[in-house]
């Protein structure tokens, strides 16, 4: 499974205010203004990670209003905190279309992941709780029980999701906590998502190449060796960003010819 970086950051009032969007109509209390915004952003955020809104295509806010139920107004500040995520961009006369990332956009993500992300376990090798680790390792024993790669997708996805964050947490340091949160936060679809989903469904054994890369990491976190953590964790995402390239680079050929 192709890591993909969490889709936005952590939010713990995630899931509660997605699921207020599909009320908004039938609530008699509707949310505070604030409160409102949030929910949009959300389920904006949760039409891109799932494909809804696909890469490329224009954002109709008359359209998003009457299908969340909601004026123009949280729509549009939704949009705007989009678009500083670099998950959507404005064009002049044209309106706000979801961001198409480039090969280059994705090696440079990917090289800012595998640096950031191997400090982090290097970090958590040496700070971790016994705790933590074994929760590491439950979510690494949680995605080899998932038998199929296809139809155990979702569920894959956010356990690989919150292994890496996990491993992050544990490093306890501060400003590469919040530098990985915002970067995943800018990209979590197209890279982590419907792409990488695409890839691993046509090439099955890209999951059991996972696992075995996931065991070796928390090997080497529960023997506190930073460097073979470190050393581990970035060759993982490397893996996966060729993984990525390669099968981007397909698709694109498929669609020129």
């Amino acid at each position: 499974m192709l890591d993909k970086p969490f889709a936005p950051a952590y939010d713990p009032g995630h899931s509660q205010r997605v699921g207020l969007v599909y009320s908004i109509v039938s609530s008699a209390a509707l949310p505070d203004h604030k409160q409102l915004r949030n929910v949009v952003l959300d389920r904006l955020h949760e039409m891109i990670s799932q494909g809804e809104l696909q890469p490329g295509e224009w954002v109709r806010q008359e359209r998003l209003a009457r299908e969340l139920g909601v004026s123009h107004t949280p729509i549009r500040e939704a949009l705007k905190q989009l678009e500083a995520e670099g998950l959507v961009e404005h064009v002049p006369y044209r309106g706000v279309r979801v961001v198409e990332f480039s090969l280059d956009d994705v090696v440079d993500i990917y090289t800012m992941r595998s640096a950031l992300e191997g400090l982090a376990a290097a970090a958590a090798a040496l700070r971790a709780s016994d705790d933590e680790l074994a929760e590491i390792r439950r979510l690494h024993e949680a995605m080899i029980a998932c038998k199929s790669p296809i139809d155990d997708l979702p569920k894959i996805r956010e356990l690989n999701r919150s292994f890496h964050r996990q491993i992050v947490l544990a490093s306890r340091r501060t400003y590469l906590i919040r530098t990985l949160e915002q970067m995943w936060s800018w990209f979590p679809t197209m890279l982590w998502n419907r792409y990488t989903l695409m890839a691993d469904a046509s090439t099955p054994e890209r999951a059991d190449t996972d696992n075995r890369e996931h065991e070796q990491i928390v090997a080497a976190l529960e023997a506190r060796d930073p460097q073979r953590a470190e050393h581990l964790i970035r060759e993982h995402i490397d893996h996966s960003r060729q993984a990525l390239l390669t099968h981007l680079s397909a698709r694109r050929q498929d669609s020129a010819s």
